[in-house]
């Protein structure tokens, strides 16, 4: 097992999805292009999650590179990624289940935002997390998912799930939660699993 996750430290491996999260960023943030014109300005900072979830994603690995820990980040990338990696596999085979006909972009992003959840627990070894980070990050995406759904905020999604919105935020909460904790398991708590970044 250590050498499975100790491959995902090498400097080419490292590189390599540095640049391919620096090319899914800057898709992410044009994909919400439209909704961010129509943002007012105090939300704009809560609407774009994916790609602000893998911008974070891009200054760990960044620290990665030069053997560094960057812990407050790795707690804001490692529950972002994971909890909007799933949501968005979610809405987008919810769309599918609910009448919506999934197209190759759809399917592109699901297995994309799969690669994003599966990063953060990939990493979870390499992570210096300690408690009060993640106390942080929890009043961040509790926070956002109040903007979210009680402002309206949230990611638009298919026609056919809009009539589902209410459960979707509903939803939304406990994966966070979820996401809290799982990367409390394997990033955070005592005697968890841990490698060193060479």
């Amino acid at each position: 097992m250590v050498g499975f996750f100790q491959f995902f430290s090498k400097r080419w491996i490292l590189l390599s999805l540095f640049l391919i999260n620096l090319g899914g960023t800057i898709y992410g943030y044009i994909w919400y292009k439209g909704q961010l014109a129509s943002t007012p300005s105090q939300f704009l900072l809560f609407v774009p999650d994916s790609p602000t979830a893998s911008l974070f994603f891009l200054f760990v690995l960044l620290a990665f590179l030069q053997r560094k820990n960057w812990p407050l980040l790795e707690a804001f990338a490692a529950v972002t990624l994971l909890k909007y990696g799933l949501w968005a596999v979610a809405m987008n085979i919810g769309a599918g289940v609910t009448g919506a006909t999934l197209n190759w972009q759809n399917y592109m992003l699901i297995f994309s935002h799969l690669g994003m959840a599966l990063q953060a627990i990939l990493y979870a070894p390499f992570y210096r997390i300690k408690p009060w980070h993640l106390v942080i990050v929890s009043i961040w995406v509790i926070h956002n998912e109040m903007i979210d759904y009680i402002y309206g905020m949230h990611p638009w999604v298919s026609w056919s799930l809009m009539p589902y919105i209410d459960h979707i935020g509903y939803f939304t909460f406990w994966l966070s939660l979820f996401s809290i904790g799982v990367v409390y398991v394997f990033g955070v708590q005592k005697g968890r699993f841990t490698l060193e970044i060479k």
